[in-house]
């Protein structure tokens, strides 16, 4: 047999030279990749379709058609990052998305809650809800700071202005009427936050406030009487501590007959009267420009002949305004204002009025100011979450350079229940207010002073 090209298999061996043998190499693995489960899935799928889509283009599309386009595009993400899902499941979640985009996302339920009042969110992961007076952590999620932003984008949108690193804050109003404000980085460290403000379609009176303990029916009596007989009245108090319920319910005694102007930032007053007209301010455009204050309002208002002016809350130069109108024959003209006592929204007033107008002596302020306010009522979220009427104070005059002030009704704690409420009395001061020769022009001064307790007496 030849061996041209071979070496003999005996020449290769050599007992003296054996070798151990090596150790057989390990095949270096390949790197698998991880599985992705269903909800990381989809969770890719929505964050870059949310990327990927204009707001602006999705609030101009019908629902239909942006469903359609919607569910293109998550049939496009999945086979590009190699997804697998059902046509069932991309369907379903491109419902979702929409839902997301037309609504408000996981907050949506709670916006036909009729227990929660306020809708607080900070960040993606923390939504607080109000109910019953009390914030409570609700377990819904975003998630994460761009579906947040997303979504104050989407209001921003709707109302024709921006939110982003230039205008980082806005105020807007959702189309059920509800307040919405929003700040985002770099003023929030939170990232984005987003803080809503319910509007009820409820409509609250006397009776009712008198049935969740929030006055007694003397005190009910009196603020009755006070509204009928166009007293001049401002309704003080905290962020939600029932101010704007307070002046519906007191709106509700103005006779039918009178033309009423109500000036609001975001309109929340539902008067039942029917020659009622509305005017709300307007902020600057994108452009910076078209901004209608509420000032330039009031002014408005006082050429258009009205019988009283309400406005929502006065927080500015337009206090100066307001106390000219109650003094030129707008009795009954009503308004709020945030304070924590009937003496501190005085004061607040006084300190409004010069901003609008720095060269009035500090006496002739404070002398305006009593001859236009005859009321102050003072109210107040305690701490059981219940909204009560704490003070009811009348405007008596001036003694040199003080306002003189004089209490009518106050709320005394005596106590709280095995269930936290407090236990108290709406205390009435039987004395003859400064305005009684109002009250007998109107043939009521012997029901007030009833229910102040002078005379025949008045349950408390």
């Amino acid at each position: 047999m030849s061996t041209f090209g071979r070496k003999s298999v005996t020449a290769q061996y050599d007992p003296d030279e054996v070798q151990p043998s090596p150790e057989p190499k390990t095949l270096a693995k390949r790197p698998v990749k991880p599985s992705i489960g269903e909800e990381d899935s989809q969770d890719l799928i929505r964050g870059q379709v949310l990327t990927r889509i204009d707001p602006l283009t999705a609030i101009n599309m019908t629902k239909t058609k942006l469903t359609g386009f919607v569910e293109t595009m998550v049939t496009e993400i999945a086979n590009e990052n190699g997804l697998l899902l059902n046509q069932s499941e991309q369907d379903r979640l491109a419902r979702n998305i929409v839902d997301e985009m037309v609504g408000l996302g996981p907050i949506d339920p709670l916006l036909g809650d009729v227990t929660v009042g306020d809708i607080l969110i900070n960040g993606p992961g923390m939504v607080y809800v109000e109910r019953r007076g009390k914030l409570e952590l609700t377990n819904l999620k975003f998630r994460n700071d761009a579906h947040v932003l997303h979504v104050a984008q989407r209001i921003a949108s709707a109302v024709g202005r921006s939110v982003d690193e230039s205008s980082p804050m806005l105020d807007a109003r959702l189309p059920d009427g509800s307040r919405v404000n929003v700040v985002i980085p770099p003023l929030s460290l939170k990232g984005p936050c987003i803080s809503i403000r319910k509007f009820s379609n409820a409509i609250f009176d006397f009776s009712h406030l008198v049935s969740v303990g929030s006055a007694s029916p003397a005190l009910a009596k009196l603020l009755e009487i006070a509204a009928r007989c166009r007293l001049n009245i401002i309704i003080s108090g905290g962020t939600g501590s029932g101010k704007t319920t307070l002046l519906n319910a007191i709106s509700q005694m103005i006779d039918p007959t009178e033309r009423i102007i109500t000036i609001e930032d975001a309109a929340e007053l539902k008067l039942q009267q029917e020659h009622v007209i509305q005017l709300e301010t307007r902020p600057n455009n994108i452009e910076g420009r078209g901004q209608v204050d509420q000032r330039a309002l009031v002014r408005n208002a006082l050429r258009m002949r009205p019988d009283r002016i309400i406005i929502g809350e006065v927080r500015g130069p337009e206090a100066f305004d307001m106390m000219q109108a109650m003094n030129t024959g707008h009795d009954g003209s009503m308004s709020t204002v945030h304070s924590n006592s009937a003496r501190d929204a005085i004061s607040r007033i006084e300190t409004m009025i010069l901003m609008a107008n720095m060269s009035l002596p500090v006496k002739a302020i404070r002398s305006q100011i009593c001859r236009a306010v005859d009321m102050v009522l003072q109210v107040e979220r305690m701490r059981d979450g219940v909204r009560r009427i704490t003070e009811v104070s009348e405007v008596i005059g001036m003694e040199e350079d003080v306002i003189i002030m004089n209490n009518l009704f106050k709320y005394e704690i005596d106590g709280e229940n095995q269930d936290g409420i407090l236990e108290g009395r709406f205390v009435p001061t039987p004395v003859r207010p400064g305005f009684l020769h109002r009250l007998e022009y109107y043939g009521v001064d012997r029901a007030f002073m009833n229910a102040l307790g002078i005379g025949k007496s008045a349950e408390a």
